[in-house]
């Protein structure tokens, strides 16, 4: 009974995951995996082996001087295996394996799954054809347009890094040599968007363009993939706007058409992948503190459920906005897209929401004490909290952005944020729920009392 329990469809994802990385660590230790008169530490390679299986980004190294094409291509297929979800492998084979799991336990894969029903065998073709097929377009693409930066492995890298949402880039600056250029940073943003918006969407637009041919057999996009498609498109502008409006006033940009128009198009893409993806075009260091704080909000949000993005996702952020319309306005429902929410989608958004809040708050206690002289050297002086909060987030977010602090972490700091990146990537609740599966139900409950609240 005590394995059965074990391996139920609750924990395997998680060990599925953790088994991932720890052979990419094995992998990227390898000195094979290392350029010549390079050395990649144990810490730093569970480091890049988390962050490249749960599609962060974020790198204690600089990947393109440091790793061997062999490494490189370990760290891409990393990249892959994250992004298609070793959550939903796993699961489908637990399916497979089980022939079938009761709908009390659906609840711990259905972030790594498609929308509603679906045939297994229907279900690989059509993300394996949809995954392909977008990264194999976003690759010829950038290839096309500058086979000298983008050649063949180069094109294919960061076209699987932009859709599966991890920001990885071969080049020492990322892809600040494309800040204002419209054709890289709209391939790019294109990308990570379709890899954000999660594959039940994905198929829905597949079934309509195709007439029912291929994807979902639908005429128009469903309640739920109007509300992602809705609330990215909407978190795009806010960001964007916000973002330009900040660093305008700021008075660091030039006042004329041509710097406004190049302004536009860095905010614009950042306001893309703060959501979901860590590719930058511009030194963070150097941003506002306003922006910083657009990026952390963003950033917490992520992208749309069975996505290769993180967060909070963009369902739960819409179900607390309805929410706290709802009290404000003393609504006893939340309506959204014509339909009722129910109770229990309104209390699991909570609890994701503060399961988050939570785990940002303790992980940045814990740095504020391992990067300051607290356990480090005397007279140390610490980054600031912002810092911390940015990079935090970040990594709980898998989103891969940062202000030039990953390689300067101390060893206690990088194993906080990797598993700040393996809890983001896995799901907070699904690690909950992990850990309640393997506790033996009680068989009583306790007499109920009122309490003064508020």
């Amino acid at each position: 009974m005590a394995r059965k329990r074990f391996l139920s469809p609750y924990t395997w994802p998680v060990l599925s995951f953790l088994a991932v990385i720890a052979a990419g660590s094995l992998l990227l230790g390898l000195p094979v995996s290392w350029a010549d008169g390079q050395t990649v530490s144990a810490i730093d390679a569970c480091f890049l082996s988390t962050s490249a299986v749960c599609v962060t980004g974020l790198s204690p190294v600089d990947i393109g001087a440091v790793l061997s094409p062999f490494g490189k291509g370990v760290l891409l297929c990393l990249i892959q295996t994250g992004g298609l979800g070793v959550m939903t492998y796993t699961s489908i084979i637990f399916l497979l394996w089980r022939n079938n799991v009761p709908f009390n336990s659906r609840e711990a894969v259905s972030q790594a799954l498609l929308w509603g029903d679906f045939s297994i065998a229907a279900f690989l073709r059509q993300v394996l054809g949809l995954v392909f097929g977008i990264e194999a377009v976003a690759a010829l693409l950038l290839w096309l347009y500058d086979p000298v930066f983008f050649y063949p492995f180069s094109a294919i890298f960061h076209s699987i890094s932009a859709f599966c949402n991890a920001g990885f880039g071969l080049s020492t600056t990322n892809l600040a040599l494309f800040r204002d250029d419209v054709a890289v940073n709209a391939i790019i943003a294109g990308s990570v968007i379709l890899g954000g918006i999660g594959f039940g969407v994905l198929r829905e637009f597949l079934g309509i363009c195709t007439g029912g041919r291929m994807g979902a057999p639908v005429r128009r996009l469903s309640r739920y993939s109007r509300m992602v498609v809705k609330t990215s498109l909407m978190l795009i502008v806010v960001g964007w706007a916000s973002m330009f409006a900040i660093e305008f006033f700021r008075g660091n940009v030039p006042h004329t058409a041509e710097g406004c128009f190049d302004l536009g198009i860095t905010m614009f893409f950042h306001s893309v992948v703060a959501r979901t993806a860590g590719f930058s075009t511009i030194d963070f260091a150097l941003v506002s503190d306003a922006t910083l704080l657009v990026l952390i909000a963003l950033m917490f949000i992520g992208g749309a459920p069975g996505s290769c993005a993180g967060g909070i996702k963009v369902v739960t952020f819409r179900v607390l906005a309805g929410y706290i319309a709802a009290q404000f306005r003393g609504d006893s429902q939340i309506v959204l897209e014509g339909r009722g929410v129910s109770t229990e989608n309104v209390r699991r958004s909570l609890t994701l929401f503060f399961a988050h809040t939570l785990l940002v708050v303790v992980s940045l206690f814990l740095l504020s004490l391992t990067e300051s002289d607290v356990f480090g050297p005397a007279g140390t002086q610490g980054p600031s909290m912002l810092r911390l909060l940015f990079e935090e987030v970040s990594a709980l977010g898998t989103v891969g952005l940062s202000v030039n602090f990953t390689q300067d972490l101390s060893t206690a700091g990088k194993a906080i944020i990797i598993f700040s990146m393996f809890a983001g990537r896995v799901g907070i609740l699904s690690l909950l729920m992990a850990a309640q599966s393997l506790r033996a139900k009680k068989a009583y409950t306790v007499a109920e009392a009122q309490l003064p609240i508020g």
